[in-house]
């Protein structure tokens, strides 16, 4: 008989595949032009922090929900900072193709962002060239190469777009990884929210009245405020349920849900958005990218389980201490009074860890290939 912590398992990994597709679809909605017309992603993507920080901050200074983290002028400047340029660089971007190529064909390239995390990861030092490893992200890429080779309305703006906003992703993932863990800085997904939204909203600001701000005023756009209230309710709750699932199942569980979404999401792109077309070649390129990206889950979780079963004399003091810090982080969640706290610990070495990236909820440390921060840290 499926015991009540199982069925409240599956009903969590549900509710996150429903946000995930349902956010991304709904934004492509939004966004396109044969549907509700609404051409600006910037827009929209401010309208999402800005709803996000709002929110973060009744949580935090009204109602109290949860207490905010020590945060200094240095480690905003020097942190926080630069972590939201590139999360809304990859939002803006991400956002942007969404005019130019189907959302089955997004889902497709976003099989690179392992690819792209590695490669900034190992150019930063925070990663090491391993043939193994690289190997997995050969196979990645020629995955994505046959996919897009088969694409009948392939857009080189649209793909450009969306390769730039993987690359941004994976920036801000090695800089969360690089700048926040170093500062022994644990954010949970309101504290994220709280400070991560409003200098996301400040920088989309200058593109958004450049860019966005005079074809507005000329195409007199009808602004619903039904539909933008509930696409960012839709936005803001996928955040939160992504750090939930991870408090309650772990990033494994959350990685596996992932790639069932994608197929999913590509299989419903289809029927909702009848323009969208798979090809054959669509499909094999895909199945080979998903094949590298699982064998580089399977990898990285098998180093993580390895350094986890060292012996504490084996290595060096500074490591040890960085380890047992590492660990810590990776405990059980238990239902007691710190809940929040197990949570957005286990959600911060889960993006340590591994590659749970969501593009549509952004202020988690995700990413197909890293989890820092989609999720979508190693």
């Amino acid at each position: 008989m499926i015991s009540k912590q199982l069925l409240l398992t599956y009903f969590y990994l549900l509710i996150y595949v429903c946000l995930s597709s349902g956010v991304i679809l709904y934004n492509k909605w939004v966004l396109s032009p044969k549907y509700f017309k609404f051409p600006f992603p910037i827009t929209l993507t401010m309208i999402h922090m800005g709803f996000s920080g709002v929110v973060a901050f009744f949580l935090i200074r009204v109602f109290k929900v949860v207490a905010p983290v020590k945060m200094t002028f240095q480690i905003y400047a020097t942190c926080v900072i630069p972590i939201s340029a590139f999360f809304a660089s990859s939002l803006w971007f991400g956002n942007t193709a969404y005019l130019h190529i189907s959302v089955a064909f997004i889902q497709m390239l976003k099989a690179l962002m392992p690819v792209a995390t590695f490669l900034v990861a190992v150019i930063c030092g925070t990663d090491k060239l391993r043939c193994d490893v690289f190997l997995n992200m050969v196979l990645v890429s020629v995955g994505v190469v046959i996919s897009s080779y088969g694409e009948i309305h392939f857009n080189v703006i649209g793909t450009a777009y969306q390769v730039t906003g993987i690359f941004a992703e994976a920036l801000r993932l090695v800089l969360t990884q690089v700048l926040l863990q170093q500062k022994g800085l644990t954010l949970n997904p309101v504290t994220s929210l709280y400070y991560i939204a409003p200098c996301s909203f400040l920088f989309l600001f200058v593109p958004w009245y450049l860019l966005e701000k005079p074809g507005m005023e000329i195409s007199q756009i009808q602004f619903n405020l039904s539909i933008f209230f509930s696409n960012a309710l839709c936005a803001l709750a996928l955040n939160l349920s992504i750090f939930l699932v991870i408090g309650r199942t772990g990033a494994v569980t959350i990685r596996v849900a992932g790639v069932l979404k994608d197929w999913i999401l590509i299989a419903l792109s289809t029927i909702v958005f009848p323009e969208s077309t798979i090809t054959g070649l669509n499909i094999i390129g895909y199945a080979i990218a998903l094949c590298g990206v699982v064998m580089y889950n399977y990898l990285k979780v098998k180093d993580v389980r390895a350094s986890n079963q060292l012996p504490a004399d084996s290595i060096p003091e500074r490591s040890t201490k960085e380890w047992k810090l590492d660990k810590k982080s990776l405990d059980i969640y238990t239902d007691d009074g710190n809940n929040s706290n197990n949570v957005g610990n286990k959600a911060g070495s889960a993006a340590s860890e591994s590659i749970v990236v969501d593009e549509e909820a952004p202020l988690l440390p995700s990413s197909r290939l890293s989890y820092v921060g989609r999720s979508q840290r190693n």
